[in-house]
């Protein structure tokens, strides 16, 4: 296996963070950008994704400690709960800033590296919310669906060169932002209620998703490029 230097963003908690693991255990070097990365932790960088000074400055940090950035997963996040007369736009744009804007900073700022070894591999983070919507969330659906058309447009344009763009948008998965959501009674239901609404009857786990995006990051996936490759026990088909 030709070991790479990767990057997650997102990557101290939750999905972000099981991804920086298996891609760790897979043998790659990775790197986690994050706006609250874990203290003392030589492989996390602080980076608010909106910010492309931090984004830059994060990437130039990475390189000198690493190496040039072959793997990217754009797996940092913010949710957000409101009815949409209620939704101010600066609500709307903070949640756009973050989940699309975000992404379109970091692929830019890690490219140049992929564009020059002829191979990389992008991983975006969408939501299944994509597919389906979700009320309330007119702004995380909006801006997740945006993803999904971003790295289809990306994979025709990069595909020549020897990069793929893959997103992977989430089922129903236990992480700290859904167990928050449950206690605040915005799910539409507990998480017992849509365990038995998903076809193999189980929540999924963070690690569901590190196994999808550590394929999509192997030298076997280089045939796979523009696809929405759904994780979510078959809730959405």
């Amino acid at each position: 296996m030709v070991v790479r230097n990767a990057v997650v963003t997102g990557g101290a908690s939750g999905i972000g963070r099981a991804i920086a693991q298996r891609l760790s255990a897979d043998g790659h070097r990775v790197a986690v950008l994050d706006l609250n990365p874990p203290a003392g932790d030589e492989s996390a960088f602080k980076a608010d994704v909106t910010d492309r000074g931090q984004v830059d400055e994060a990437l130039a940090a990475v390189r000198e400690r690493l190496g040039p950035v072959t793997i990217l997963v754009n797996a940092a996040g913010l949710d957000g709960f409101k009815r949409f007369t209620d939704l101010s736009f600066e609500a709307w744009q903070r949640v756009i800033d973050v989940n699309l804007n975000g992404v379109f900073h970091c692929v830019q700022a890690a490219l140049p590296d992929m564009l020059e070894a002829g191979w990389g591999r992008i991983v975006n983070i969408s939501s299944s919310s994509a597919h389906s919507g979700q009320p309330f969330m007119t702004h995380y659906v909006a801006a997740k669906s945006a993803v999904n058309g971003l790295t289809k447009a990306l994979a025709l344009e990069l595909g020549p060169k020897g990069i793929t763009v893959n997103a992977v948008p989430p089922g129903f998965i236990d992480t700290p932002m859904l167990r928050k959501a449950e206690e605040r009674g915005l799910l539409g239901g507990t998480v017992e209620d849509h365990i038995a609404r998903t076809p193999v009857r189980r929540i999924g786990r963070p690690e569901d998703l590190a196994a999808t995006c550590s394929f999509l990051a192997s030298e076997d996936a280089g045939y796979i490029t523009g696809q929405i490759i759904g994780v979510n026990g078959g809730r959405n088909t």
